[in-house]
């Protein structure tokens, strides 16, 4: 009996004799619908059905929408933002008082458990520590520091346009040096464009009316007394400031001179070592019989127009103090006060300042009085180079700061010859 034929369609390809599965039949199925569909692909790019105009015109109201409530989300982030840098200042403010508290806290603490060592080698702190830098009082000077100092510290000059030719004198005298980290704040515009055009650093304060109304028509001792009230800005942004008047002579970096050991580092007005370092005066009241005599404690005023202050609580509580006063007491000068309250002692009625302090060498950091009456005398002296001459001394500034540089920096020797001592 014959066996009946299969259809060809049921053979495999390979001949093999063996039915189709269906797993091959869907793969097939699978292989001419992808073919089919990349020929539609090729031939309608765009679709096989187009979109109506009326879909058209509604996806750009689409898009607007999208647009308007996009930008509604960026003005709520940016006022987010706003309010959590306002929380976030105000945070760092509260932690910049708790670390201050910290810091004297522990710094009480070290005093109060230090041991004492054997006799001759117990020393006081003198140091005391600098405050947490507090950049949110005035980013735009935190950014001119940051840019000007060195090793977070500058020379710093306020000046208007009243002084502009001795200013002038000064910055020149600083850039012959090799100073590079000096500042002039500004109390008028006249003279922040005279700095600019010099190529001078110049920081000029915001308006501030009180300030403003001083700095443009107030005189050398007017002008003086708002630098306590500058410096405060200086010192919160953790840097320690060199103050500087113009009416002074540089002639080596006075940066490589200065000890830091103390919150204050002042010139003095003495003009030897007794008067500018202290001495034991002794006062003579007959009346008085055997106890007629009383010795006191004499030493001559820091100037306040050349001192070096370190960012401390007690620096700042010390410009605070001279600031305050003179806001309540306009007539009274400003070095007095200056002296006032970094040298009173406690005593009934009256809180001293707790500030240390250093004089400066009155040979390095020399006033006109020492010069012009002893230095300029004396043939071993004559051949020291001072870092600074300050002209405190002497109202014919110019002509005098003109002879200083001819004899320091040119050599004239005979340059200071033709000036009294004084101002006879």
């Amino acid at each position: 009996m014959a066996g009946r034929r299969e259809a060809p369609l049921m053979r495999s390809g390979s001949g093999s004799g063996q039915p189709l599965s269906r797993g091959s039949r869907i793969a097939a199925a699978v292989a001419v619908g992808v073919t089919l569909g990349c020929v539609c692909a090729f031939l309608y790019p765009d679709g096989l059905i187009s979109r109506s105009s009326d879909s058209a015109l509604h996806w750009p109201r689409r898009a607007d929408s999208v647009a308007c409530e996009t930008s509604e989300k960026v003005d709520y982030l940016k006022s987010q933002l706003a309010s959590l840098e306002r929380k976030n200042a105000e945070f760092r403010k509260q932690i910049n008082e708790l670390s201050m508290k910290l810091q004297m806290a522990e710094h009480g603490k070290t005093k109060a458990l230090y041991r004492a060592g054997p006799f001759g080698t117990v020393k006081a702190f003198r140091t005391n520590p600098t405050v947490m830098p507090d950049e949110t009082i005035n980013p735009r000077l935190a950014k001119i520091l940051q840019q000007v100092a060195v090793k977070k510290e500058l020379i710093v000059a306020v000046a208007n346009s009243n002084v502009k030719q001795t200013l002038e004198m000064w910055f020149t005298n600083i850039k012959r040096v090799g100073i590079s980290n000096y500042l002039v704040v500004a109390l008028d515009d006249s003279v922040e464009s005279f700095c600019k055009s010099k190529d001078v650093p110049v920081y000029r304060r915001d308006p501030d009316e009180g300030i403003d109304s001083i700095g443009k028509t107030g005189g050398n001792h007017a002008v003086s007394a708002l630098k306590f009230q500058i410096l405060r800005e200086f010192l919160q942004l953790g840097y320690s400031v060199l103050l500087s008047d113009i009416d002074i002579m540089f002639f080596q970096n006075p940066f490589d001179h200065l000890h830091r050991d103390s919150d204050i580092e002042s010139m003095s007005d003495g003009h030897n070592n007794m008067t500018a370092y202290g001495f034991n005066d002794v006062f003579d009241e007959p009346s008085m019989g055997w106890a007629r005599y009383a010795h006191t404690m004499r030493i001559w005023v820091y100037n306040s127009g050349f001192f070096f202050i370190r960012p401390t609580i007690p620096s700042i509580e010390l410009l605070d103090r001279v600031a305050g006063r003179l806001s309540r007491e306009p007539k009274s000068w400003d070095q007095a006060v200056f002296n006032e309250e970094l040298f009173f002692p406690s005593h009934p009625g009256y809180e001293g300042l707790h500030a240390s302090k250093r004089t400066m060498d009155i040979y390095l950091f020399m006033n006109s009085k020492v010069l012009f009456k002893t230095v300029r005398k004396d043939a071993y002296l004559r051949n020291l180079k001072p870092v600074i001459v300050h002209l405190n001394y002497h109202p014919d500034k110019e002509e005098r700061m003109k002879a200083v540089i001819e004899f320091y920096v040119n050599g004239k020797q005979n340059a200071l010859d033709h000036f009294p001592d004084g101002s006879e």
